[in-house]
């Protein structure tokens, strides 16, 4: 028998007003530490489970409904902003899908805007899962657009408590 894995992607792209090292500073380095406060609607906590940000880090997001979601940093790199976040447990895995990473790849286009390029790569499993994850790159846009606010309003992702 013959198993044929077919990746698929969405992709999209948005300009924000934050400067490319701020927005990385944030992705990189404070994930855990911004959700909560830009999503707290949906994500009660997110929590470090093992890694320094780097490769192989674990995060587990607790949502407010107690659903819980691993993802694992599967790339990074620092000098052309680029992170990828793969979803080793829970949301997606938990609704049809064998495999879900979200890339960002962020580029300087100013002092202080940032062009995000986003690509969800996902594995339908089950039949009903033909489909993309509903709202994909919605959900992940308008994250980054929480984001976006966030930071431009003066957040320091530094001084947020944990």
């Amino acid at each position: 028998m013959v198993i044929i894995i077919m990746i698929k992607e969405e992709a999209a792209q948005l300009k924000v007003g934050v400067a490319v090292d701020v927005l990385w500073k944030a992705l990189a380095h404070d994930l855990n530490r911004v959700i909560p406060h830009i999503q707290s609607d949906i994500v009660s906590a997110a929590d470090v489970l093992e890694g320094d940000g780097g490769p192989g880090t674990v995060y587990l997001f607790t949502s407010t409904n107690s659903g819980k979601v691993k993802e694992k940093v599967a790339e990074v790199d620092a000098c052309s902003h680029r992170i990828g976040l793969e979803v080793t447990e829970g949301g997606p895995l938990e609704n049809g899908y064998g495999y879900h990473k979200t890339t960002f790849q962020l580029t300087s286009a100013g002092e202080e805007e940032t062009v995000v390029d986003l690509t969800v790569a996902y594995e339908p499993r089950r039949h009903h899962a033909a489909a993309p994850p509903p709202k994909t790159t919605a959900n992940v846009l308008d994250f980054i657009t929480l984001l976006e606010k966030f930071l431009a309003d003066g957040a320091e992702t530094g001084k947020i408590d944990s």
